[in-house]
């Protein structure tokens, strides 16, 4: 199992985007992609990463798929350039 936390993962993946947002579906594809670990695993891990994105202010909704199907999700910009440097300890969003 990673010994990153959910919010390094998603981060790490809206991170690694060209346009620094994602559609769930996408989220779920790069951890699998780069965790092999999750792979084969039951699908209860995908709950816990909804909840990591509706829960904590540091995760938006960043506009609509072009399908209508889903937001694509993107870092709070307050918690951008920490969360680039690797440091995920903030998790509010300053307002």
């Amino acid at each position: 199992k990673p010994a990153q936390s959910y919010i390094a993962l998603i981060s790490t993946a809206i991170l690694s985007s060209p346009e620094k947002k994602l559609l769930l579906s996408d989220i779920y594809q790069w951890i699998m992609d780069n965790y092999p670990y999750f792979k084969n695993k039951e699908k209860s891990w995908r709950n816990s990463v909804r909840h990591n994105l509706s829960l904590n202010e540091c995760f938006v909704k960043a506009g609509r798929s072009d399908n209508g199907k889903g937001h694509f999700w993107a870092i709070h910009p307050a918690n951008l350039e920490d969360f680039a440097k690797g440091d995920y300890h903030r998790r509010r969003a300053r307002r």
